[in-house]
């Protein structure tokens, strides 16, 4: 089981720039979904590189449905090398997204944001337009099925 507030707090606290997204943007927007994982957008350059390899080094992060014992090292190496990590921590399930489908990268995204409470943290989140763009173009079913529920807070955010 994720730890959501954990999760926050470890990015957070660690001053990694991030943006959430998936579902527990949604449940910030009030949407009543469950959701497994924290899905985060980070800002690649390398400072926040290393700070996101450093808030997450004691929380033994390996790759979701990776066989046991493969070698892997979250460090600023890995993640300037690679994007896009699906990690199980010992805090819970987090996916490290350097770019999704449909948004684009940290900095594209960073306008489409607006600041929400999220497990008692104050962070980033994409803005409804902008989730509503990124789970349709996900296009994955768990995606589509959520964006009748999103489309009816948007519209009764901008009736109100």
């Amino acid at each position: 089981m994720t730890n959501f507030r954990a999760v926050v707090e470890a990015l957070a606290g660690g001053q990694v720039r991030f943006i959430v997204i998936g579902g527990v943007a949604a449940i910030a927007h009030g949407t009543a979904r469950l959701t497994l994982d924290l899905d985060v957008v980070y800002a690649r350059d390398g400072d926040n590189i290393r700070r996101l390899a450093a808030a997450f080094a004691s929380h033994r992060p390996y790759l979701r449905g990776a066989p046991p014992g493969l070698p892997f090292h979250f460090d600023a190496k890995t993640i300037a090398h690679g994007l896009n990590f699906t990690l199980v921590t010992d805090i819970g399930d987090v996916d490290f997204l350097g770019e999704i489908v449909g948004g684009g990268d940290f900095q594209t995204l960073l306008p489409q944001t607006t600041e929400l409470e999220v497990y008692g943290v104050r962070c980033l989140c994409l803005d409804l337009p902008a989730l509503i763009r990124s789970k349709r173009a996900a296009g994955r079913p768990k995606d589509l099925e959520a964006l009748a529920e999103l489309e009816a807070l948007l519209e009764e955010r901008q009736r109100g």
